[in-house]
């Protein structure tokens, strides 16, 4: 039996501005910083996905969402979606939002130019997505 590969969704927001180019990343209480990402359910389009995770996650409201591509090489065994969102201005410079997931888990969020270097600790995985992202813009 062949094992299907988790897919996941990952919204690139750019902040509003748009210079320096920078997206957000939430410091996660327990591990650490990472990007916003949530398994694809069944029959969902990843772009939709993103747009949700996004908004659940973190607060920001998508106003349109595009798939930008797909990766496979990660090293978790996953499918990543990558879809930039463009979001409803305005937008803050930090700020906490509380999602439901297991319980309430409150997120603190920053907006990070993507030429900078990263804050740490940072998730391995999510830094290869984030190396992806660098190279697809």
């Amino acid at each position: 039996m062949t094992r299907t590969a988790a897919q996941i969704a990952c919204p690139i927001p750019l902040h509003p501005d748009g210079f320096p180019q920078r997206i957000p990343v939430l410091r996660h209480p327990t591990a650490g910083f990472r990007l916003v990402k949530s398994a694809i359910n069944t029959g969902e389009r990843p772009e939709t996905a993103a747009a949700r995770a996004l908004f659940d996650q973190s607060g920001l409201e998508t106003r349109s969402a595009v798939m930008l591509g797909t990766s496979q090489s990660l090293g978790d065994d996953a499918q990543w979606h990558f879809s930039l969102c463009r979001v409803v201005p305005p937008v803050r410079d930090q700020w906490a939002h509380l999602f439901a997931a297991n319980g309430r888990e409150r997120s603190e969020f920053r907006w990070l130019a993507l030429d900078a270097d990263l804050p740490q600790p940072f998730d391995p995985i999510c830094q290869r997505a984030l190396n992806w992202i660098r190279n697809a813009l």
